[in-house]
């Protein structure tokens, strides 16, 4: 659009001129503001993530299951909790307050998270013959939300201690190998010093470039939003949770229908970058 405007300009140029150099000036700002709104365009629209694109870069995550109790080290704050297949409270978590552990065989552990007396999600975490891969199958079930499965697979770092369960050890996630299009769709709407973002999974927002954070409406954990325009086709949001910004990502579109997202989490330090497209 913003060549088309400038042939445009090169046309009437041609056919006038005695034009005085005040009315070129207008008709140049004209064409950057037709430019800058083209690129804002290019954000809006429904996006889905591309499973093949994901890179991460993270610190690996520290499990132990051993004697008949799971603890992680790295979750945010760290757990501890039996694994007796019961529920046990677990404090400070935004999405859930409590969890079972269930040792199912010498390589299989299933994890079960409840908010409340409601199931929020499950996870079947199986560990390779070789004890290097773990494949964990999870379905979310938030209350009031489409229902999400996935696969994710990591590799592992360091080794299980002895006489601990397979699954204990370090690890780091090498891929998600299937996720819910509920969960990788969004979309963006700028209209003016504003953007409107709306998921399948509930959650929306309507926030003011460089504005107030507002809250994220249909967030169960009481996540708040503040964005800032970068460019005409880029903006970074910033998500804060208890007065703690948790996380940070950056989405710039391209004229080719492709939008490059990059997420720092601010709790654990890990990054994650993709692409999406266009729907």
């Amino acid at each position: 659009m913003a060549r088309l405007s400038r042939v445009a300009l090169m046309g009437a140029l041609l056919f006038a001129a005695a034009a005085c150099q005040k009315e070129a000036a207008t008709t140049s700002n004209d064409q950057a503001a037709t430019a800058d709104a083209a690129s804002a365009e290019a954000l809006n629209g429904t996006w889905k993530a591309d499973l093949t694109t994901v890179k991460i870069d993270e610190k690996p995550s520290v499990v132990l299951l051993k004697d008949g109790t799971y603890s992680c080290s790295t979750c945010t704050p760290p757990l501890t909790v039996a694994a007796d297949g019961a529920f046990h409270a677990v404090p400070d978590r935004p999405y859930y307050d409590s969890m079972s552990t269930t040792i199912v065989d010498a390589n299989t552990v299933k994890t079960v998270f409840r908010k409340g007396d409601s199931v929020i999600s499950e996870s079947t975490s199986v560990i390779s013959a070789d004890g290097n891969t773990q494949t964990s199958n999870w379905h979310q079930t938030p209350v009031g939300q489409p229902e999400v499965t996935g696969t994710t697979i990591e590799t592992r770092v360091d080794p299980a201690p002895a006489g601990a369960h397979a699954i204990s050890g370090s690890w780091k996630t090498a891929k998600f190998e299937s996720v819910s299009d509920e969960a990788l769709t969004v979309s963006f709407k700028v209209v003016g010093d504003s953007v409107t973002m709306q998921s399948p999974m509930g959650q929306s927002y309507t926030a003011k470039f460089g504005g107030p954070e507002v809250p994220v409406q249909g967030d169960k954990g009481g996540t708040s939003v503040k964005v800032e325009r970068l460019a005409p086709n880029s903006f970074r949001e910033t998500n804060i949770r208890g007065g703690k910004v948790v996380d940070v990502t950056t989405m710039t579109a391209s004229a080719d229908g492709k939008l490059s997202v990059v997420s720092e989490d601010k709790q654990d330090g890990s990054t994650m970058q993709y692409t999406a497209n266009k729907q």
